[in-house]
């Protein structure tokens, strides 16, 4: 069975083309547009991971990245931030609040592959 991936993004272009890699390379793709919606897929679709950008309108990508770890249903799935933000205090910050790793935009698709592969193995302590 594939692996499934909540892909989380306000902007359509980066959603498109994110989610045409994965399926690309056989992994099943969910997609929410904010932090409200993200939440409530990662409950009802128990992704094997979630990609959730910083920057959006309403909740910020750090907001829902603590209610996820807050809670007991989604504390588990690993999450890799994703956003235009690559300053090393946004990094230590997602770090700290449970993100196994980060993607700078505009990201490198080989090395999104490679980070998303990572995760899914297992291969972060988490």
């Amino acid at each position: 069975m594939a692996k499934k991936i909540l892909v989380v993004d306000d902007e359509p272009s980066v959603v498109k083309m994110v989610a045409f890699r994965l399926k690309k390379e056989g992994l099943d793709v969910v997609i929410a547009q904010n932090g409200t919606e993200c939440l409530e897929k990662a409950k009802g679709e128990t992704p094997d991971l979630i990609l959730l950008d910083v920057t959006m309108p309403e909740m910020n990508g750090h907001e829902v990245l603590v209610k996820l770890k807050e809670s007991a249903e989604t504390k588990s799935i690993p999450v890799i931030m994703f956003t235009a933000k690559g300053q090393v205090e946004d990094v230590e910050r997602s770090s700290r609040e449970g993100a196994v790793d980060y993607i700078s935009k505009p990201y490198d698709p080989v090395t999104l592959l490679g980070k998303v592969k990572k995760a899914l193995e297992g291969q972060y302590g988490g």
